[in-house]
């Protein structure tokens, strides 16, 4: 009796190492990528907040005076017409609590369309809506002591805790031994499930930036 011998086919391990190689520089090229994306983002929500502080500053040294604090008058004069007035008393009266809310009418809504107005921020003059962050969240201004930091001050929500974690230590370098940073520097945040979370005046409980929750910060510093 005759056996006919079968010839079977199969990667080799040259082939299998290889495989597992090209595998790997995949996943490489993944993570590298999102970690470029996280890094990105990171850097334009600080760009959003310098850019307001930026903008505030700008307006306050060339027209010597708080933007949304004007009276009615004051804008007209400009050419600048249905923009809320405020009480000029060269404070903004917007107040912890409100960061991210937007009346039609006051100082909140005063603000942003005067710095539109004098072509500081982008969009159209008669426009009050918060402006967007990178991180998909909103920017939002007050003037009141936020975090136990000096008013005014601007804040951004809707950020993710690694964003957080990256932006904090932008502004503020290098966590404490103790691995938390919400609490102490210039910057200053709280986390919650719900977004926008409206900041408050007192300091923050210490947290640690949690990548694997699904939570939501809410940072701010003084303008």
């Amino acid at each position: 009796m005759q056996f006919k011998r079968l010839n079977q086919s199969g990667f080799t391990l040259v082939e299998i190492a290889i495989v597992l190689v090209i595998i790997g520089l995949l996943l490489g090229g993944v993570l590298k990528g999102q970690e470029m994306i996280t890094n990105a983002k990171i850097k334009s929500v600080v760009n959003d907040m310098n850019g307001i502080s930026a903008a505030y500053n700008s307006y306050l040294d060339r027209y010597k005076t708080v933007p949304g604090d004007e009276v009615a008058a004051a804008y007209t004069a400009r050419g600048w017409v249905g923009i809320p007035g405020g009480n000029a008393n060269s404070n903004l009266g917007v107040l912890v609590g409100a960061t991210f809310t937007n009346p039609a009418a006051g100082e909140g809504a005063g603000l942003w369309q005067s710095l539109r107005a004098a072509q500081m921020i982008g969009g159209a003059a008669t426009s009050a809506a918060l402006p967007p962050n990178a991180a998909s969240g909103l920017i939002g201004v007050n003037g009141a002591v936020t975090y136990a930091n000096n008013a005014p001050t601007v804040c951004v929500s809707g950020i993710n805790p690694k964003i957080a974690l990256g932006v904090d230590i932008t502004v503020d370098g290098p966590l404490p031994a103790t691995g938390i940073g919400n609490n102490v520097g210039v910057l200053r945040g709280a986390a919650n499930a719900a977004a926008p979370l409206a900041p408050v005046a007192g300091v923050p409980g210490a947290a640690a930036y949690n990548e694997t929750a699904a939570t939501f910060w809410t940072l701010c510093r003084p303008i």
